[in-house]
């Protein structure tokens, strides 16, 4: 056959091929198994100065009742319009005001909050109320209740982190309302911690979900850790000074689909690169740094400041002062089925 007569044949074999909801991989099968991961988002910085009058100004437009939940998404650059900080995972900045209350309810999505501004905030999880301070690592377990409130005299802002990519993607999601707008508080605020923080489980203790049973993590205690540490250890020459958040009944990670991480960097120091398949997202918390990713001009990171970098993307940060930021990604997934692969330069 002629090149014409060819491509012809082919055009009606592919028609008679949609009606019978058929197609051929040849067409497309680089695209769906490629030589090495191509995240659609991309490698970007956010910046407190620039948000945080953008989330006061949203307090003076929209009430807690109007919103929900009066929260600013990070939409990454590469994925407009979809909700998402990473191609797997959500980032929203959350500002609540003094006497108020974002109402009770609860989602198969794990969520995690991470503390950056303000006092006198609480948040309430399955019955326990506990105080939002800076720094303070915060989990809401799926299908948990959780509600959150104020009662100080000046804003309160955090970030969240849930694995709605991921859960939207698996078409597993589901919400309930609470019967009230605040749940019952059923535990004495600290009992979680008490029971599960200090080293100590009870004798006949059963895990029950993949969750960690210790909801907060206050920045205090992991700060002390990482000061211990660094006076005792080398800075991996890739990752600097690395603490993961844990489970304390498993020793795993403390969310089944979330890794959280607590990052510290002397001044003067600067890393190697490095790359891994799961996406993180970084928090400024103290110091300053500077976030190289191929591809991107470098990001300089701050207290309170967010970043991004995608999945496989080589990346490496050279800490101006003594530097700590929190991170959170998608580790966990990677782990448990077989795909975290990682590369060090």
């Amino acid at each position: 056959m002629t090149d014409n007569t060819e491509n012809l044949a082919r055009e009606r074999y592919y028609e008679q091929l949609q009606p019978l909801n058929l197609a051929p991989l040849w067409n497309v099968l680089k695209g769906l198994v490629p030589a090495q991961p191509v995240p659609a988002a991309r490698a970007c910085l956010w910046s407190w100065n620039e948000v945080y009058p953008q989330l006061l100004r949203a307090g003076e437009l929209i009430t807690t009742e109007e919103a929900e939940r009066r929260v600013l998404v990070l939409e990454n650059p590469g994925l407009p319009g979809k909700s998402q900080v990473t191609d797997t995972l959500y980032a929203g900045l959350q500002l609540i005001l003094p006497g108020e209350t974002a109402p009770a309810h609860r989602h198969t999505q794990s969520a995690l909050r991470f503390v950056l501004h303000g006092s006198g905030a609480y948040t309430a999880v399955d019955g326990e109320k506990t105080p939002m301070n800076r720094g303070d690592f915060i989990i809401t377990p799926h299908w948990t209740w959780h509600d959150h409130g104020h009662d100080g005299n000046e804003p309160v802002v955090w970030l969240d982190g849930l694995d709605v990519p991921l859960v939207t993607f698996l078409r597993a999601g589901f919400r309930e309302e609470y019967s009230h707008k605040v749940q019952t508080t059923r535990r004495e605020a600290g009992e979680s911690a008490a029971r599960f923080g200090s080293g100590l489980l009870p004798i006949d203790h059963v895990q029950r979900g993949l969750t960690s049973p210790m909801f907060c993590y206050p920045y205090a205690r992991a700060r002390e850790a990482i000061e211990v540490q660094s006076r005792t250890a080398e800075p991996d020459p890739h990752l600097g000074v690395c603490l993961r958040y844990v489970n304390p009944a498993t020793g795993g990670w403390a969310m089944p689909t979330i890794d959280a991480v607590l990052r510290y960097y002397p001044g003067g120091f600067a890393t190697r690169p490095y790359r891994s398949t799961d996406s993180t997202v970084l928090v400024g918390l103290e110091g300053e740094a500077e976030i190289r990713v191929e591809g991107c001009d470098a990001l300089r990171i701050g207290p309170n400041d967010v970043a991004v970098v995608p999945g496989w993307s080589e990346w490496t940060v050279a800490a101006r002062r003594d530097t700590v930021l929190f991170s959170y990604s998608d580790r966990p997934v990677h782990e448990k089925l077989g795909l975290l692969r990682e590369a060090r330069s």
